[in-house]
């Protein structure tokens, strides 16, 4: 079959490779659409550690299961389409036991420490299936759309975790396709008023055609007035920072009201990590500093319930659809911006 492999920073490979075996208590799943993720790009430039190089690349995934192991869970079916919370938890960790499964101190993620879904096939690992990692889609939910489950079930977490409630007001730091999924996932969650800030340009473009009220030139215009403005002079309710930037990390906390909540939701560069933030804004204002990461199972089943009833506005979201052999045009599109997520057809 066909696959991208990612063997070491800017080596990345179209390659025949042989078809994976569906093996005790796994699914061998028909790969038909997979997304390609930021984090894929940084692995493509600066490569990434975590890697178990060589290996299949690719996370946000979806396919038609074709084969199920005897031992598998009798809830599926061969003809089921899936999906997946990718980073696989053991299920026995602290974290695990707490529910917190995309915290697992043991995580094994899709395409990383499990050949990933950037191929024709893909097999789902027993310890997938066992922890409930395994998500149907409905049958009328098209593959290029249902790739994008994974991805917005990281904006669900994010939301559900800053507590977004109906009428609330988000400010949203940073236009790129994980800024744009939190803002769609925070409206559909029931926020009246979604602010967007972004230096570049073509990305306010694109926002201005999804359902945000207002978009903010930070560098030419007075975010934190427009912000105070909108809000009846107390600041936004949530702040969600999907900048990786230092200054729009900082900045958060200036821009939400007492009581408030900022998640920063973007990671930063290892070297370029550490904040210089007001302490006494956080403690006078006892507002709510967090962080987001991944998702559980449960994020990503509200995900395909959010795209399944047509919630949120995926055909905007996925911008392009290449065939996989085109993985370097996808690499392209994201660094210039243009892309919001390309999404690769494996078969």
């Amino acid at each position: 079959m066909k696959a991208i492999v990612y063997y070491a920073p800017g080596d990345i490979r179209v390659e025949d490779v042989p078809k994976p075996k569906c093996g005790d208590g796994e699914l061998l799943v028909k790969t038909d659409a997979c997304a390609v993720c930021g984090t894929d790009l940084k692995s493509r430039i600066h490569g990434n550690p975590r890697i178990q190089a060589p290996l299949v690349m690719g996370h946000e995934f979806t396919g038609i299961i074709e084969q199920i192991s005897p031992s598998a869970p009798e809830t599926f079916y061969v003809g089921d389409r899936i999906v997946m919370a990718t980073s696989v938890s053991c299920g026995q960790c602290y974290y695990c036991r707490r529910g917190w499964r995309n915290l697992c101190a043991n995580i094994a993620p899709m395409g990383f420490s499990y050949p990933g879904g950037m191929a024709e096939y893909v097999t789902i690992p027993a310890a997938a299936l066992k922890g409930g990692h395994v998500i149907k889609v409905p049958p009328h939910v098209e593959a290029k759309y249902a790739a994008l489950a994974e991805p917005v079930s990281c904006a669900v977490n994010c939301v559900n975790q800053c507590n977004v409630q109906s009428g609330d007001s988000v400010l949203v730091m940073g236009a790129g396709p994980m800024g744009l999924l939190n803002a769609v996932v925070a409206r559909a969650t029931g926020a009246s008023k979604i602010i967007l800030s972004e230096l570049n340009s073509l990305r306010r473009e694109q926002a201005k055609t999804f359902d945000i009220d207002i978009v903010v030139d930070p560098e030419t215009e007075d975010l934190a007035n427009i912000v105070r403005q909108s809000t009846d002079g107390v600041g936004a309710d949530v702040v969600i920072v999907a900048a990786p930037a230092i200054l729009p990390q900082e900045q958060s906390l200036s821009l939400v009201r007492k009581q408030g909540t900022v998640c920063l939701f973007a990671s930063l560069p290892v070297g370029k990590n550490m904040l210089n933030i007001d302490s006494r804004i956080l403690h006078y204002g006892e507002i709510h500093l967090i962080g987001s990461s991944d998702s559980t199972p449960e994020h990503v089943s509200k995900a395909v319930d959010l795209i399944a009833s047509e919630k949120l506005p995926v055909k905007k979201i996925a911008s392009h659809v290449l065939p996989l052999e085109q993985i370097e045009d996808a690499f392209e599109l994201m660094i210039s911006g243009e892309a919001l997520r390309v999404v690769l057809l494996c078969s």
